[in-house]
C-alpha cells in the first residue's frame, strides 16, 4: 500500500495576529509631535491646566536674549511693524515668556500688544506633571 503525501501549508492566521500586535504597540508607544518653539524657554510651572486656543493666533516667545513672533526671531522695533499689521484685535496672542526675563522686557512687549489693541492674551505655563 501505498502513503500519499499531504501537502503541507503555513497557516496564516498567527503572522496576522502578530503583524495586528506590532502595530498597535507602535502606534500606542510613538511620541506624537508637539508644538515647536521658536527658542528655547524655560516655562513656569502652573498647577491648573489651560485651555487649548483651536482658532488662528499669533505666537511670542520671549527669552533673555531674543524675542520670537510666530516662530520667526525679530526685535522689538519688527514685533511693533508686525503687530502694527494685525486688523483682526480679537485675535488670541499665545505669550510664553522664560522665567528669567527682566520684568522691564516683559512690561515692554505687553506696552507693545497694548498699543495695537491686542488684549486676548494667553500665557503659557510648563504643564505639571
Amino acid at each position: 500500500m501505498m502513503r500519499r503525501r499531504e501537502s503541507l501549508t503555513l497557516d496564516m492566521t498567527p503572522l496576522v495576529d502578530v503583524v495586528f500586535l506590532l502595530l498597535i504597540f507602535f502606534l500606542v508607544t510613538s511620541v506624537f509631535k508637539k508644538d515647536e518653539l521658536a527658542l528655547l524657554l524655560n516655562l513656569p510651572e502652573g498647577k491648573e491646566g489651560g485651555k487649548m486656543v483651536k482658532k488662528k493666533e499669533a505666537i511670542i516667545e520671549m527669552n533673555r536674549d531674543s524675542l520670537a513672533f510666530n516662530d520667526h526671531t525679530v526685535d522689538f522695533k519688527k514685533l511693533d511693524e508686525e503687530l502694527s499689521r494685525i486688523e483682526e484685535k480679537s485675535l488670541p496672542v499665545i505669550v510664553r515668556i522664560d522665567k528669567k526675563v527682566e520684568y522691564e522686557q516683559i512690561i515692554k512687549l505687553f506696552d507693545l500688544l497694548k498699543k495695537h489693541g491686542l488684549n486676548n492674551l494667553a500665557l503659557v505655563e510648563k504643564a505639571a506633571q
